[in-house]
């Protein structure tokens, strides 16, 4: 396995093949409070799986539950085949779950670290030896393999991270904001490596506050809130559950609403037009087209206009749409 430095598109899952990962009506509760009600999503081999959702939403319970860290109180999990619960010691096997919080000593170098979490996994000899190889290789360690993890920066203790979760060779990784607090270059670094296992056939659980690392990595996308999937799709798919019109916002004062009747009545490619607290709410098609003859409009109207905003579909839309926050809330 080698690690490229350019982008590269998510891979296309395998048609008709048995998912690696299954899970279904998953549900936990604590005390009161359900933090997870009903989740269910499968992911394929060579598919990159991204669940996003604002802090609180429930994607850290899922995950735990999907590992067999956390018991639930309803709902399936199977991983290649094998039932997951809190006792399944073997199927677990065939999951790499690379957490948030780093798992490594740092006192040790990256090679003894790998020989340690390798050992952990039943790895031996030359086995252990040719896949500690291939991972320095794949996380591009190789040449610092015999120096300190303490001397490391942040974004290469991140890749030793996920490199000890790469060690067993499993069929389902997990990872849980694999590039938090890393700087620009580490972070290419990282989604590339991550591209290149989806296209060798690893599916891949992909949680991360960066809306820009789901685009380009995620073949589905599930939203999460309050503890449901509130959509799922591909980025095409989820942007056009917003029509994938373009939103555009004027902040104005004036008569808004007059405003807002005549710019409707404007353009049959003006779909909906919203007017109150102090601005101007339009969802149109091709909108940066349009614009000129809204303001216009609006300005005929007696609206004065202060700023104008154009954001156009992306997930982000999508996810303010459905939530009402925005993902690092």
């Amino acid at each position: 396995m080698s690690v490229v430095a350019a982008d590269v598109a998510p891979a296309a899952p395998q048609p008709g093949a048995r998912p690696v990962l299954r899970c279904a009506d998953l549900r936990r509760s604590f005390g009161e409070r359900v933090a997870v009600d009903g989740v269910g999503f499968e992911i394929a081999p060579g598919e990159t799986y991204g669940l996003l959702g604002p802090n609180g939403a429930g994607k850290t319970t899922t995950i735990s539950m999907i590992c067999g860290l956390l018991r639930r109180d309803a709902g399936e999990v199977f991983v290649d085949g094998r039932p997951i619960d809190i006792g399944s010691t073997s199927a677990k096997g065939a999951i790499g779950y690379v957490p948030q919080d780093l798992a490594i000593y740092p006192d040790l170098s990256a090679r003894e670290n790998l020989r340690f979490f390798g050992r952990l996994q039943h790895l031996r000899g030359r086995d252990l030896e040719r896949r500690v190889d291939g991972v320095l290789d794949v996380i591009a360690l190789s040449d610092r393999a015999k120096d300190r993890v303490e001397s490391f920066s942040g974004g290469m203790k991140r890749r030793l991270n996920i490199g000890i979760g790469l060690l067993h060779g499993p069929r389902l990784l997990v990872l849980d904001e694999p590039t938090v607090g890393v700087d620009p270059q580490s972070r290419n670094a990282i989604l590339s490596s991550i591209a290149d296992l989806e296209s060798e056939g690893m599916a891949i659980l992909y949680t991360t506050h960066y809306m820009e690392e789901a685009e380009r990595l995620c073949d589905r996308i599930g939203i999460i809130d309050e503890g449901r999937i509130q959509a799922e799709g591909t980025r095409r798919e989820l942007v056009e559950l917003i029509g994938g019109r373009d939103r555009v916002t004027l902040v104005a004062s004036g008569p808004l609403g007059q405003a807002a009747v005549e710019i409707r009545a404007l353009d049959p490619r003006i779909d909906e037009v919203t007017a109150g607290d102090g601005a101007i709410e339009i969802l149109v098609t091709e909108a940066r087209s349009i614009l000129p003859a809204i303001l216009s409009t609006a300005a005929s109207a007696g609206a004065t206009i202060r700023t104008v905003e154009v954001v156009e579909p992306d997930l982000e839309a999508v996810f303010l749409h459905l939530t009402g926050k925005a993902l690092r809330d």
